[in-house]
């Protein structure tokens, strides 16, 4: 029996669902603890996606690789409903991106704001890099030099 022809189970969807990443976060939709309901009947899949900000401009990504990867393992009736996270569920989500600070305080030496964590963006196996400009001037162009920088990177993909 091929796996389209296999009964979907609640645990087959979210192993599909489990290879659908945030392109912004770089985790998957279930490790980030995005998928709030999900409801399986014969081939029909109802999903409550959570998204982390209203509408938020990746939900149409999303909708399409979700519902591509649904039916490649047998799903005919698919029913996403996408809503944005409230307070609480954004808190977790920050606690699983960057830790609990409490947690972590005076286990490292101190840098500035860091309470002695680790930075991430210094990992050289993360591909997210943070650019700052700064002045100790104000209007020197400060904004206008970011403007420049992220219409040029965004041209080069």
């Amino acid at each position: 029996m091929s796996s389209s022809e296999a009964a979907l189970t609640e645990s087959a969807v979210l192993d599909v669902l489990s290879t659908v990443v945030d392109p912004e976060l770089r985790r998957s939709i279930v490790e980030l603890g995005q998928v709030d309901e999900v409801a399986v009947a014969g081939d029909a899949v109802r999903l409550l996606i959570l998204t982390t900000t209203p509408n938020c401009p990746l939900q149409a990504g999303f909708d399409a690789e979700i519902r591509e990867k649904l039916a490649a393992i047998g799903a005919v009736d698919i029913q996403l409903e996408f809503h944005p996270m409230d307070d609480e569920e954004q808190r977790v989500l920050r606690l699983k991106l960057i830790g609990d600070p409490a947690s972590t305080a005076g286990s490292q030496q101190a840098h500035g704001h860091a309470e002695g964590r680790s930075i991430p963006f210094s990992d050289p196996a993360v591909k997210t890099r943070v650019l700052l400009i700064a002045s100790g001037k104000g209007g020197v162009g400060k904004s206008s030099v970011t403007t420049n920088l992220a219409v040029a990177m965004a041209r080069r993909g």
